[in-house]
């Protein structure tokens, strides 16, 4: 299947927040469509860093999305990109989508001048997992959230 990959438009905002919801679900978080908004609006407010692209299959249906957004690295002493969000229509998974979204972040770090691109994922997200293995490193980093 051919895959394309673009920025996030105004217009994709129906398909987008189907599988923003089908993202939200995978994961068990209850996510309002309030919540929702204030995603969506994150994507195209200049002053969020968070930004979006979607992958389209051969027809132009949107069945991926992807958030990014830039980070500092300061024992680096440079800025690598957080992949925050990704998830694909269960319809479209194994065709290629989460390769192209990975690979479209991937690209917009290279333009960027970014050192690395880094994401987390859940330890049973196995099908991901698989993916992810086999387009990256795996690190020896875990991971901690502090309520706040």
């Amino acid at each position: 299947m051919t895959v394309t990959i673009r920025p996030v438009e105004q217009r994709d905002h129906p398909a987008w927040d189907a599988l923003y919801q089908g993202y939200a679900e995978f994961y068990g978080v209850t996510q309002t469509p309030e919540m929702r908004d204030t995603v969506w609006s994150w994507l195209f407010d200049d002053a969020a860093q968070t930004e979006g692209l979607v992958a389209l299959d051969a027809d132009g249906t949107i069945v991926g999305i992807t958030h990014y957004r830039p980070f500092a690295r300061p024992l680096a002493a440079s800025t690598g990109g957080f992949l925050d969000d990704l998830f694909v229509s269960p319809d479209a998974r194994g065709l290629g989508a989460a390769d192209a979204l990975i690979s479209g972040v991937k690209a917009v770090g290279v333009a960027r001048g970014w050192t690395i691109v880094r994401w987390i994922t859940a330890e049973d997200n196995y099908r991901a997992r698989a993916v992810y293995d086999r387009m990256s490193t795996r690190t020896k980093w875990v991971t901690y959230d502090l309520p706040v």
